[in-house]
């Protein structure tokens, strides 16, 4: 190692003992073991993943409240035009968005880009309904861009998992649960908890809101399976 790094023996040494080592050999043993460690696999515990998508099904029982899911739906059915906001993650969720409800004849955009989202939401008016996807609450880009919709007349919502803040430039603030850690995405995808209330929310709206729906939905499945 002294020949490599064009020192003595002595510097090294000195070296080691200024980072609190006995000396070079103590020091380079020290740091053979903590490399070890971090290369050596972890116990697989599959159990962990599988009981925090459970807990999370369990607490959305306790946040649905079927009169905001209900105006929820009124405000996707009466509305001209319909505007998806999402940043990463949440982005793809509006994309799923976007695509389950065209099937019921929402015509729906899902905007993931910063320009996209502000362009939007000052030249769409008050046929417009914007619904902007942040676990946190605290998308730059996404909280503006409700707020500029909102001043122009628009409907907005928020599918947030803050429990923390108001929300008050929105008509509706559909609230997920979610678990310290969730927007990393460290261990199960940020967005399940999104995606079973869109299927909460779909189930309602087809079942209860578009009278259209039973004839567009097999509409779209047979276009979809044609070759």
């Amino acid at each position: 190692m002294k020949e490599r790094l064009f020192v003595s023996e002595a510097s090294l040494s000195r070296f080691a003992k200024k980072c609190g080592f006995k000396g070079y050999r103590e020091f380079i043993y020290r740091y053979e073991e903590g490399f070890f460690d971090r290369t050596e696999e972890t116990k697989f515990e599959f159990e962990e993943v599988i009981q925090i998508y459970d807990q999370i099904l369990k607490d959305t029982v306790n946040y649905v409240n079927e009169a905001q899911i209900k105006h929820f739906c009124e405000l996707l059915a009466n509305a001209r035009y319909v505007n998806v906001l999402g940043i990463g993650s949440s982005g793809l969720a509006a994309r799923e968005m976007k695509f389950r409800f065209m099937r019921l004849g929402i015509i729906m955009e899902a905007l993931d880009k910063s320009d996209d989202m502000k362009m939007q939401a000052v030249i769409l008016g008050k046929e417009a309904l914007f619904i902007g996807i942040s676990l946190s609450g605290k998308k730059a880009d996404v909280t503006f861009s409700l707020k500029k919709a909102h001043q122009a007349g628009a409907k907005t919502i928020l599918i947030t998992a803050n429990n923390e803040d108001e929300f008050p430039y929105c008509d509706e603030v559909m609230r997920v649960p979610a678990f310290k850690g969730l927007d990393a995405g460290h261990i199960i995808s940020p967005q399940f908890p999104i995606l079973v209330f869109l299927d909460i929310c779909y189930y309602y709206y087809y079942h209860n809101v578009a009278y259209r729906s039973s004839e567009l939905h097999k509409r779209t499945v047979d276009v979809l399976s044609e070759e």
